[in-house]
């Protein structure tokens, strides 16, 4: 086996479907990487945990693992669990060199790929449609900001007559006062795009809040365009997060990291301690079920 790896981190979800389709993505990555060993791990909620996966390819025989985040956004996974899980192991193998990428971001593949999933729901003139791109929502505001960012792009790129974001949970808008404002602007076409990799509990829940909106304003056609998924420009994306830890330059675009700056409303956040907080579902199936609230996938 090759003495380098690749480690492809997922989030993990209650859904089967969700991690079904992390793995169809992991299976046409692994030819892109004919030189490295290959595994994938997961956060919680899915086997194997990152922990595993990362013994694995060491047991293997791999002496440097080039770790990537599955992640769209760098919010309190990319920087605070997945460094923890990586500090953790190498402090128990230091004969192991794991570096960790940075995530996905805003990058003008995902754009691209993003463009086609919703030209595909939506063809034609856009002028007189709305566009609602809805994230996942985290407590990182500068993760949140990302997607005004690329709904401000999409946008314009795509001839929408308009634009709204909205957040499956944590941040607001929540999807179905987005799309109850939406509606109420006076357009007839409603185009809702999550902003996902893969399905799983909150893209079922963003489309099934779509389905309701639908049924609220009869005279507005609301349009489901698909997740990113399996497309082969999310594909490259990952290919180049791998070529950057390779080549030593991963970094993330950490100025207006909460974690580093002192940001409106986050302030005591700045410099706190790295840490996980997945002990207690780490490794579970989707069947699991945990008596507090956990607003994940």
């Amino acid at each position: 086996m090759s003495e380098t790896g690749v480690l492809i981190c997922g989030h993990g979800s209650r859904d089967e479907e969700a991690v079904r389709e992390f793995e169809l993505l992991a299976t046409a990555l692994r030819p892109r990487f004919p030189d490295y060993d290959f595994a994938t791990g997961y956060l919680e909620f899915a086997t194997p945990t990152i922990r595993d996966a990362l013994s694995e390819l060491a047991g293997r025989g791999a002496r440097r693992i080039y770790a990537v985040p599955g992640m769209l956004f760098a919010a309190s996974h990319v920087k605070n669990d997945l460094p923890w899980e990586m500090n953790s192991f190498i402090a128990d193998n230091p004969g192991v060199d794991v570096r960790l990428g940075r995530d996905l971001a805003i990058d003008v593949k995902l754009i691209n790929a993003a463009a086609e999933r919703i030209a595909a729901a939506a063809p034609g003139d856009r002028s007189d449609a709305l566009l609602v791109v809805v994230g996942r929502g985290t407590n990182d505001p500068d993760a949140n900001s990302n997607i005004s960012k690329i709904a401000r792009m999409l946008w314009e790129g795509l001839g929408f007559g308009w634009a709204e974001v909205a957040f499956s949970g944590v941040a607001h808008p929540r999807v179905d006062a987005a799309l109850d404002q939406a509606a109420r602007l006076g357009f007839r076409r409603i185009v809702v795009f999550p902003y996902f990799l893969f399905t799983g509990v909150l893209v079922k829940r963003i489309y099934a809040a779509t389905d309701e909106a639908a049924a609220r304003f009869p005279d507005v056609e609301f349009t489901k365009a698909a997740y990113l998924r399996d497309h082969p420009l999310l594909l490259d994306a990952f290919v180049e997060r791998v070529g950057e830890i390779a080549e030593g330059n991963p970094a993330m675009n950490c100025q207006l990291c909460k974690y580093r700056t002192q940001i409106v409303g986050y302030e005591t956040d700045a410099g706190a301690a790295q840490q996980a907080h997945h002990h207690h579902v780490r490794g579970i199936d989707g069947h699991h079920h945990h008596d507090h609230p956990h607003p994940h996938r």
